[in-house]
């Protein structure tokens, strides 16, 4: 009988990869912690990444499928690696100093192609990573080797780059590090912005990896 085992025995949502082989979609948020983000735009950016974890709960497929990392800067830390979202506990974020956006644009895709490289390695499916960048400011770090990096993976299909820039951003060093236009969040509407975000990753995590995803306009919550 042992070899008979109920689907409710496997780990809801588990990381292993032996517990859970579903394929996998990750995303890694890029998220501003200078002192410029100090007061309400921290707060309510904590608040977008809890209403991001509570959104994709509610999904069963993408509970098993996204993993999420988060990188803040500066300094840059890895705040927490690539977990599925019952294993994602953001901590309260808080600001600190400069913007060193060029080196944690180059963590975020350092760990994507970590990443890739382990479920090629464990035989796991997986769909095209997605970086996001959240900043209020402008680099105050060397951005040209990160805008080449985003570039090089965006034409190799290596990953998908978005900059959202909070009120007070470059918006031009912006337009040269991504190549998607980058959107302009409305006020603080972080939330909103990551209602928008974890509704992209069901859709996406729901149908097979390599599929054309058409994705949702980025109403409400963005300066277009």
């Amino acid at each position: 009988m042992d070899e008979y085992i109920s689907f409710e025995q496997i780990p809801f949502g588990s990381d292993s990869f032996a517990d859970n082989p579903e394929p996998r979609c990750p995303c890694v948020l890029l998220l501003d912690t200078s002192g410029s983000m100090a007061g309400m735009p921290i707060a309510q950016l904590n608040e977008g990444v809890r209403t991001f974890r509570q959104e994709l709960l509610s999904d069963p497929i993408a509970t098993k499928r996204v993993e999420v990392a988060i990188v803040t800067f500066g300094p840059v830390a890895i705040e927490s690696d690539f977990h599925t979202v019952p294993n994602f506990h953001p901590r309260e974020l808080d600001t600190t100093a400069d913007t060193p956006m060029g080196a944690a644009i180059e963590t975020g895709i350092d760990m994507v192609t970590r990443r890739k490289k382990e479920y090629k390695e464990a035989g796991i499916a997986y769909y095209k990573p997605w970086i996001i960048l959240i900043t209020d400011g402008a680099p105050t770090d060397d951005w040209m080797t990160a805008a080449q990096m985003v570039r090089k993976g965006e034409d190799n299909k290596s990953f998908a780059f978005f900059a959202i820039g909070v009120e007070g951003a470059s918006i031009d060093i912006l337009k040269q590090i991504s190549v998607r236009t980058p959107l302009k969040l409305k006020g603080l509407m972080f939330r909103e912005f990551f209602i928008w975000l974890s509704a992209s990753m069901k859709m996406v995590s729901a149908k097979s990896p390599g599929s054309t995803i058409n994705l949702l306009p980025p109403s409400g919550w963005s300066e277009l």
